[in-house]
């Protein structure tokens, strides 16, 4: 099952019959795929309505030591059921609330790496207990900052004697293949997981590896073989599942290939090398005191009020996340260089910090879409949480300059998000845009400062401004004009 559970609303429990009508039970358009078990939301908070099967397997679920204890330590869910009398289900359950729904083609490598060893780990002990975990998606981990956590509580169910793993090949597919794709050939898996949300087929992988690729570990058992096994089965009336009960398939063969794909996940790495904003704060431009002035600016519009969610764009490998942190409840830290967000999220993972900062890779100038079934399963950026403050430093010569954006389409595409605003505009006679025009024909009339001003006074209201490196550069502090600011993390 594919869907995000989204975040805590603490104190309360069951459904309420008196809550306001505009509390109206909302379906989960992404959680279609399981119709034992689907997702609703009232308000902020989120439910899981249960058919009797799902039910049974709750139950045995919600009893097993190992599930109690990765709850408490946050890598699973918070869940509990609750009273739901108005709803038709043997039971509803009730989850914790993620701030921001992210999805796997928006993780850097080392997100999609933890993710992969976390679900592993959930199979491992679920095993020890007699069950297992019938899916193997990355979409059934969402993040808490930088910390993964899984979210499906019916993918667990009890084993049954001579079943194979029926999620192997989900997790190969969805998992496996994509981290070996980047860390053995050096191509970006984002694009193959957003342009299909199944995921990496064993036959694909295997046609983009050489010969001397099948010496590498993991490629002849979980790619070569694989796609010969799949082959054989492709289009006949064979029951794979079924062959291999009747060959006496057991939980210990499964425990076995656990063990063998977590030691495989743990020591692939992602390509070596830097890329342009990966090493940004040592080689960016500005000099150290007007560095620190950019960064008191941005402290003091940030000390403003407390922000429940603040979207940093082009935030490189987090500087400013940071400071956003200190006035926030959550951060979404977008950058399109993967190795600066996966720079940011190694560093930071084990710090304080860690939780309240997610560091996703977005290409702004062509950010995730709405997709899958009727557009809805997969949700934009804005749908997902809009944010009350956004942060957009040294970004706008990138949007106009470098993708041809024209500046007010960028402009008022932040208005419409309602959000306040930190920007910085980069004039002409700065080295930054002055490389990015070298070889380019100059038909950005709207790219001036006169025109960059007017633009925001229009749209917003200019609260603070100040000058940077002598002029060169200016940032600003300012607030949206007549648009509805959504205060919650979700849509």
């Amino acid at each position: 099952m594919r869907e995000a559970v989204l975040s805590r609303s603490p104190g309360q429990s069951g459904l309420s019959a008196s809550e306001p009508p505009f509390f109206a039970i909302e379906p989960e358009p992404g959680s279609y795929r399981d119709r034992n078990a689907t997702v609703f939301y009232r308000g902020d908070r989120v439910f899981r309505s249960l058919n009797p099967s799902a039910l049974a397997n709750w139950r045995q679920l919600s009893r097993q030591s190992f599930f109690q204890a990765e709850m408490a330590a946050g890598r699973i869910v918070g869940t509990q059921e609750v009273e739901a009398e108005e709803v038709p289900a043997a039971a509803v359950l009730e989850h914790e609330r993620i701030p921001y729904v992210s999805y796997p083609y928006e993780w850097s490598f080392g997100m999609l790496k933890d993710a992969a060893l976390l679900h592993l780990e959930l199979l491992r002990q679920a095993l020890a207990a007699d069950m297992i975990l019938k899916d193997s998606s990355p979409y059934n981990v969402q993040w808490r900052g930088m910390h993964p956590v899984f979210v499906d509580i019916p993918s667990f169910e009890p084993l049954k004697r001579g079943e194979p793993w029926i999620g192997y090949r989900q997790f190969c597919e969805l998992f496996l293949y994509p981290l070996m794709l980047q860390s053995y050939k050096g191509v970006n898996f984002r694009s193959w997981l957003r342009g299909r949300l199944d995921g990496i087929s064993a036959e694909e992988l295997r046609g983009l590896l050489s010969a001397r690729d099948l010496l590498r570990p993991g490629i002849l058992l979980h790619v070569a073989a694989q796609s010969a096994l799949q082959k054989r089965y492709s289009g006949t009336a064979k029951d794979l599942r079924g062959d291999l009960a009747k060959a006496g398939f057991d939980k210990a063969m499964i425990q076995r290939n656990v063990e063998k794909l977590i030691r495989l996940v743990s020591s692939l790495q992602a390509p070596g090398g830097r890329t342009t904003w990966s090493d940004y704060e040592r080689t960016h431009s500005y000099e150290e005191m007007d560095f620190a002035r950019k960064q008191e600016f941005v402290r003091k519009a940030v000390s403003s009020r407390r922000w429940k969610l603040v979207w940093d764009l082009g935030c490189n490998s987090g500087a400013f996340s940071r400071i956003a942190a200190e006035r926030a409840d959550y951060v979404v830290a977008m950058d399109g260089d993967w190795k600066a967000i996966e720079q940011l999220f190694q560093r930071e993972r084990g710090k304080e910090a860690a939780g309240s900062i997610l560091p996703l890779v977005v290409d702004l100038a062509d950010p995730s879409p709405a997709q899958g079934w009727l557009g809805l399963e997969r949700k934009d950026l804005a749908a997902r949480g809009r944010p009350e403050l956004t942060l957009c430093l040294a970004l706008l010569h990138h949007i106009v300059i470098s993708a041809n954006i024209p500046l007010a389409d960028f402009i008022g595409w932040l208005a419409r998000l309602g959000t306040s605003l930190v920007i910085e505009f980069v004039g002409r006679e700065d080295e930054m845009v002055q490389r990015l025009l070298a070889n380019k024909e100059d038909q950005y009339e709207d790219y001036h400062p006169e025109v960059f001003r007017a633009l925001l006074a229009a749209n917003f209201h200019i609260r603070e401004e100040q000058a940077l490196k002598g002029g060169k550069r200016r940032i600003y502090f300012a607030e949206a004009k007549g648009a509805l600011r959504s205060g919650s993390a979700s849509s």
